[in-house]
């Protein structure tokens, strides 16, 4: 994650419950995407609270996992998890490694809050062995659809997007991975969609949506102060969901961008083919 000044959650409390909702829903899925094996090493960008990096490590070991991390306030709550986890304070423009490090490297929600995207990348294609792969998960935020649908909330959203915009961040940069990867010239590149599907009786539902309210409330003080959002506007966004998670016969969809590539060993040739 970037510094706390212009992370649009913010690193309190009720942002890591949310940030732990979100692993929850989400980590098995993303497992199962990364080509992770014993013996590996693998650094994640922008760990977090290091739910998912550790996680990683279980699967590598006696491999290596690190996490990058720039939040003191994220690497605190990381350190406090049990297993083979290494967290390191650092800039995932500038990361603090030596090149041809780690045979994986992957983030996800990291490139959306950055304000050089493409430098992250090539930053991380340094990192990598010759041949070594990257995978990125990011958000298109505004492709959420809901039923019954939820107007109030979609107005909310899309000042969201308006602030985390504000902030040098991009909560479409989803959508761009492929030119992005492309840019930082990297080889092999697959596109791919994670779909979430949640609906009235599963499990997952309502913490689906609860997520979705805690998006708004991290950057709520936010979206007042510089008058994106009125303080109706939001509770009507709050109530629309409330009553959406309410509805036995609601459902929600969604679906993150992924991407694969990997660092070609001869950057110049791969660039003339």
């Amino acid at each position: 994650m970037p510094g706390d000044q212009r992370y649009i959650h913010g690193t309190g409390p009720a942002e890591q419950d949310r940030l732990r909702r979100l692993n929850r829903l989400t980590n098995g899925s993303f497992l199962e995407f990364l080509p992770v094996r014993p013996g590996q090493r693998v650094l994640e960008l922008g760990s977090g609270l290091g739910i998912l990096a550790g996680e990683v490590a279980a699967r590598v070991r006696p491999g290596l996992a690190v996490g990058l991390e720039m939040s003191r306030a994220q690497i605190q709550a990381a350190q406090q998890m049990e297993g083979g986890l290494h967290v390191v304070m650092g800039d995932a423009h500038a990361p603090p490694f030596r090149e041809e490090t780690f045979d994986l490297v992957y983030c996800r929600f990291l490139l959306e809050h950055v304000h050089d995207p493409a430098a992250v990348l090539r930053a991380a294609r340094q990192l990598l062995k010759p041949g070594g792969k990257i995978c990125v998960q990011e958000n298109t935020v505004l492709v959420n659809m809901f039923d019954p649908e939820c107007p109030g909330f979609d107005i909310v959203w899309k000042k969201f997007v308006e602030l985390q915009r504000e902030l040098r961040g991009d909560a479409m940069i989803g959508k761009q991975l492929f030119r992005l990867l492309a840019v930082a010239d990297f080889a092999g590149i697959e596109l791919a969609i994670a779909p979430e599907v949640h609906h009235a009786g599963q499990p997952t539902y309502a913490e689906w949506i609860a997520n979705l309210a805690g998006n708004i409330e991290s950057a709520e003080d936010a979206l007042l102060l510089g008058r994106y959002c009125s303080r109706d506007e939001i509770q009507r966004a709050y109530d629309e969901l409330a009553a959406l998670a309410a509805n036995r016969r609601g459902s929600a969809w969604f679906y993150w961008n992924r991407a694969t590539a990997y660092r070609p060993h001869n950057v110049e040739r791969e660039g003339q083919q």
